[in-house]
């Protein structure tokens, strides 16, 4: 099966490689192109057939089912796994925002709440709750960007440190609820659960804020199935989930991903479950039928991006 690891394009303007998207820049804007990369532990551990061109179809439904709330960066989509969007001045702070208190993490807000905080800054939670049951309102609880780890920011924080100015930090959190609303409301028609997301945001030259990089993607969002959720809760089960989760622990299981300078092969039927896993959600979001391109897949992002060759 065709994958894409990687890209070398020599005419698109500097190259900037992310965990999953190679990113070239231009003046005036940047072309982001999705590969198949899965990485976690801050390494790439494997590549799962169509995750870039999953990641790209599903963020382009949603750039397309929100631009009467925020305008988002999108000039182009000219290949199933490239959008070539504005570029602006990003802004240092991603907005996550979380519809259900839920996580494993050391960060995540079940967890803290397990080890006894209420009071978040911007929000205090009561006395009771359980794990995966749905807060009252969705909640902000925004990360630092640019620095080496993630960093928990609070409005205060964020307004002492002067992160952002007062006007621009309203605006990006009151349009943050409003996609995560319109989020919630899309996924739960296609029988989706939309738990939490995180956004990111530029300012154009005009200095008006803009919607950046991706949008409700399973990579940056986390799904739940809505007919099962309720049954299952009841059963004290964890709520049916899109679950790229499983790779990952694998690693965990078999090596030391922080360590270990060669790691084993990710098992095949594995990356074909992945594979299948993302091609599902994909199709349950869109509503559209997933065709999975063939041919070079280098070739044809490189023919189909000529035109903005420089």
């Amino acid at each position: 099966m065709n994958i894409l690891e990687k890209t070398n394009f020599k005419n698109l303007g500097e190259k900037y490689v992310g965990k999953v998207r190679d990113v070239y820049n231009q003046d005036d804007k940047v072309i982001l192109i999705s590969t198949d990369r899965y990485s976690a532990f801050d390494r790439n551990l494997a590549l799962i057939p169509r995750k870039g061109q999953v990641l790209t179809q599903v963020s382009k439904f949603w750039f397309e089912n929100t631009k009467d709330i925020v305008q988002n960066h999108v000039i182009d989509f000219p290949d199933p796994n490239v959008v070539v969007g504005k570029k602006c001045a990003v802004l240092p702070v991603e907005m996550v925002v979380r519809g259900y208190i839920t996580g494993v993490t050391g960060t995540a807000l079940w967890i803290l709440y397990q080890k006894g905080q209420r009071d978040f800054g911007d929000f205090v939670l009561p006395d009771g709750m359980k794990k995966n049951q749905k807060l009252d309102q969705p909640v902000l609880t925004p990360t630092t960007k640019f620095e080496a780890h993630d960093r928990p920011l609070t409005s205060k924080i964020i307004l002492e440190e002067k992160i952002m100015v007062p006007e621009v930090w309203q605006k990006v959190s009151e349009i943050t609820l409003k996609l995560f609303a319109r989020g919630q409301e899309l996924a739960l028609e296609r029988g989706l659960i939309l738990v939490d997301t995180k956004y990111e945001f530029g300012l154009n030259e005009d200095g008006e804020v803009m919607l950046i990089d991706e949008i409700h993607t399973p990579d940056s969002s986390r799904y739940w199935q809505a007919n099962s959720y309720k049954e299952r809760i009841e059963q004290g089960l964890e709520p049916e989930n899109f679950d790229k989760e499983f790779l990952r622990l694998w690693f965990k299981e078999h090596c030391d991903p922080y360590k270990d300078k060669i790691l084993p092969p990710a098992p095949a039927e594995m990356v074909a479950e992945l594979s299948r896993r993302y091609v599902q959600i994909c199709e349950q979001i869109t509503g559209v039928p997933f065709v999975a391109e063939t041919g070079d897949i280098e070739k044809r992002i490189e023919n189909n991006l000529k035109k903005y060759e420089i």
